[in-house]
């Protein structure tokens, strides 16, 4: 089922070639798009599926709840789906979710921001599938600079620069700052704000 999501594209798509992208066979191709269908993601007219942008997220998200592995559900997501399952997370854990957030003079973009308990989370997410200690650091200097404007530019705000990789083997900290693989976010949600004192947090004037 996960390496159907690769088939899963807005517009038609037709069980021969869901089939052809996917490399999953014809009858089991049948299948899975016809249970997509049941779940009430896409519509089927004639002999072609429809889908929207947002229904491969949706898939991905059925799949996490039933248990599939996070890790290998991301690899199948391209990074705009990664940055919204990674919002999806911080959703279901009743954050007020910010995507794309654009701040001005200097103009910068915060992928994700998640706000709850009066902090706000900024996450650069990477869905990068290799990248050295050297680009690491670069991304989190960077992911201070937009947390610091943003903490500037919001009354009484208090922020914390966090990275979300795709692919890594455990939580990490660069300046203070926490690298966090995305199989391992829901756990660091939970334990985000019993974990304060280890991070880098930013305020008004800090």
């Amino acid at each position: 089922m996960i390496a159907g999501l690769n088939g899963i594209i807005p517009d038609g798509i037709s069980v021969k070639d869901f089939s052809v992208v996917t490399k999953i066979n014809y009858v089991d191709s049948e299948k899975i798009l016809d249970e997509i269908i049941r779940n009430q993601i896409g519509t089927k007219q004639d002999e072609l599926y429809f889908f929207e942008t947002g229904d491969k997220l949706k898939i991905a998200i059925s799949l996490l709840q039933n248990g599939l592995p996070i890790d290998e559900i991301s690899v199948v997501l391209d990074w705009r789906d990664f940055e919204g399952l990674t919002a999806e997370i911080l959703n279901t854990k009743n954050f007020a979710v910010i995507k794309n957030m654009m701040l001005t003079e200097p103009r910068m973009e915060i992928d994700v921001v998640g706000i709850r308990l009066g902090v706000a989370m900024l996450i650069d997410c990477k869905h990068w599938k290799q990248y050295s200690a050297s680009s690491l650091t670069t991304v989190v200097k960077k992911q201070v600079e937009r947390t610091k404007q943003y903490v500037a530019k919001t009354p009484g705000g208090i922020a914390v620069p966090v990275i979300v990789t795709l692919y890594q083997d455990k939580i990490d900290f660069i300046e203070r700052v926490p690298i966090v693989p995305i199989f391992q976010f829901s756990s660091f949600v939970d334990e985000f704000y019993g974990n304060l004192d280890q991070m880098k947090t930013i305020e008004k004037d800090s």
